[in-house]
């Protein structure tokens, strides 16, 4: 019987700790807790709580591909030669875009600050939403996890672009011989002697040269083939190496062509003015490349956001407020509900890039009871 009564003890003592403490959050009085917008007559004390609203911005990565071509140094004489016609015979360079790929990432907003301010033990649901990326909070590791970058890419011309011109030697060793006169005795006499002159080779010599041992390597790949020699290595080594000096000593006449690719990265906020009209996010011409502004020389390249407008209705719904309620006004936690968004972007015409995102700022803004509890 004793028993009994200690456990009765006990259990009403549990219910009676449970109830109070439950009235800690349930019968909360309005100064409690307090939850509004952070602005400059707002007053931070210990024990606050400072979060940000979500900001979304687009990242985009732009490829850009140029293509160099490089006239070979015997390019004039490749018809009369080899019996190459089509040639290259100026430098030229083109630039043209490979792709736009847009991804989104999340930023703070900067005129979407918010303070919530707890006098007493408090208790709220920013857990929830924090890990539902309604808010956010302010913490450098938001952008960490982006990626930001320069242009990058290789230079123009890795090394020299023609180191082998084809000839066996470039400067011709002459002998002459040449007369001095030596006096003897009462007389005269021409004494000879040799004379080695030195002298560069001409461009026209130089291009014949390369042709012959471009002729050269075709008739012992030929022979190589056919099993008429016995010179070189039968096997793939020796036709590998031949062929690549096949192709050197054609781009000789024919010339080069170099293709590299090229990122530039640029971030684009989307505003309420952009939603459903075309904005030129960057520039980009056939002879310049991608010029990351606006107003920069070339074709402008155009973004179009289109808005659901799911969360319209969001702002629609407004109870009537009692006085009191009106009077706990600021007892209010805010957060954002986004809405989707289709994007394109596009040049001249022509889509480069199409996606749909979510975008906060297109979004509803939403309020909770400061002390409202997810799950109660």
């Amino acid at each position: 019987m004793v028993e009994m009564k200690k456990q009765t003890v006990i259990l009403l003592a549990a219910l009676t700790l449970t109830i109070a403490g439950c009235s800690v959050f349930s019968g909360k009085s309005p100064g409690d807790t307090v939850a509004g917008p952070l602005g400059n007559k707002t007053t931070v004390t210990d024990g606050c709580l400072v979060y940000a609203l979500p900001m979304t911005v687009f990242e985009l990565d732009i490829l850009a591909e140029k293509r160099t071509e490089v006239p070979g140094p015997y390019a004039g004489y490749a018809s009369e030669l080899i019996g190459l016609d089509n040639v290259i015979t100026v430098q030229t360079e083109k630039w043209t875009l490979a792709g736009v790929r847009l991804s989104a990432v999340e930023e703070l907003d900067p005129s979407q600050f918010y303070i919530i301010q707890g006098t007493a033990l408090m208790q709220t649901n920013m857990l929830a939403l924090r890990k539902s990326g309604l808010v956010l909070d302010i913490n450098p590791d938001v952008y960490s996890r982006t990626t930001h970058s320069e242009q990058h890419g290789g230079p123009d011309y890795a090394g020299v672009l023609f180191p082998d011109r084809g000839a066996y030697e470039y400067v011709a060793t002459k002998t002459d011989t040449a007369y001095r006169l030596v006096k003897v005795d009462t007389a005269f006499i021409r004494v000879p002697y040799l004379v080695q002159k030195k002298k560069g080779m001409s461009v026209a010599e130089e291009a014949r040269e390369a042709a012959d041992r471009l002729l050269e390597l075709r008739e012992g790949r030929h022979m190589i083939l056919t099993g008429e020699t016995n010179v070189f290595p039968q096997d793939g080594a020796a036709l590998d190496e031949i062929n690549r000096l096949e192709r050197e000593y054609m781009a000789l006449f024919a010339g080069k062509s170099l293709t590299e690719t090229r990122h530039f990265r640029i971030w684009v906020t989307p505003d309420p003015e952009m939603a459903g009209r075309k904005t030129t996010i960057f520039t980009f011409s056939e002879t310049a490349g991608v010029n990351t502004s606006a107003d920069g020389p070339g074709e402008p390249v155009l973004m179009e956001i289109t808005p659901s407008g799911k969360t319209r209705e969001l702002n629609m719904v407004v109870r009537p407020a009692s006085p009191q309620k009106q009077a706990n006004a600021a007892d209010m936690l805010y957060y954002r509900v986004p809405d989707v968004a289709e994007i394109n972007v596009s040049l001249a015409g022509e889509n480069l890039c199409t996606a749909r995102r979510l975008i906060y700022q297109y979004g509803s803004l939403v309020t909770l009871p400061a002390n409202y509890i997810l799950g109660r």
